[in-house]
């Protein structure tokens, strides 16, 4: 049976990803992050670009009201959700998992592109003991899988062969609160608040951290991304 290693080492230089560009977060950093994982990856806003592309990257930082209305403004949402009809791989990270949620409750209320049934909400006063914690929650934190689940659960996916309560970098003041909890991925703690810090369906993926400021474990989740990209360029048909 093939692993995610022997399918990256048969991933050609066509393999192309898309990091949809709306104005908001450090894309380069997830660039650089993607090429050395072996993929051509282009930041784009073009119609045409994501929809061709082998996979799809949806980063961001910043308010999620605004973020839906430059997709909107961009006429990205639609092509959005052909990526994930097609089954093209497309990993949200930061706010971009927070954007695949059906609704936000930052700054008001927001639809989101509503790919996960649940809300987004703003940490509610997390404490360490009688301390209160800070909103964001800025750091290094361990992922775990979600109680009860087996390490199977990360096979596949993107989290696949990194140890349960590796350290990941986060920084948010909002999290995904999805309703149905076999779409959680993977969880962390904030003092004595779990919170969602992944989720999974198919060809989807949130992260709520960054992993291409992860160090060594961040790279391997873009490996493990371009490998399911791999699939994808292996499974088309030769023209």
């Amino acid at each position: 049976m093939s692993t995610m290693t022997d399918i990256m080492t048969a991933i050609q230089p066509r393999a192309k990803v898309a990091i949809v560009d709306y104005g908001l977060g450090n894309l380069f950093s997830v660039k650089h992050a993607c090429q050395h994982a072996g993929l051509e990856a282009t930041i784009t806003n073009d119609k045409a670009t994501v929809l061709a592309a082998h996979g799809v990257l949806l980063p961001g930082v910043g308010a999620f009201g605004d973020a839906m209305a430059t997709l909107h403004r961009l006429d990205l949402v639609a092509v959005l959700r052909e990526v994930v009809a097609r089954g093209t791989p497309l990993l949200g990270i930061c706010l971009g998992q927070q954007l695949l949620m059906s609704e936000s409750h930052e700054f008001g209320v927001h639809r989101g592109l509503g790919f996960f049934e649940g809300t987004v909400e703003r940490f509610d006063h997390p404490r360490e003991g009688e301390r209160a914690l800070k909103v964001p929650h800025i750091g290094w934190n361990a992922v775990h899988l979600p109680a009860g689940a087996s390490e199977r659960l990360w096979h596949d996916t993107p989290l696949e062969g990194l140890a349960d309560g590796v350290f990941q970098y986060f920084v948010h003041s909002y999290t995904a609160q999805p309703r149905e909890s076999s779409a959680i991925l993977a969880v962390a703690r904030y003092g004595n608040m779990e919170f969602c810090a992944g989720l999974v369906r198919g060809n989807l993926v949130g992260l709520q951290f960054h992993p291409e400021r992860s160090g060594p474990a961040g790279l391997r989740i873009y490996r493990n991304f371009a490998a399911l990209v791999g699939r994808r360029v292996a499974t088309e048909v030769p023209a």
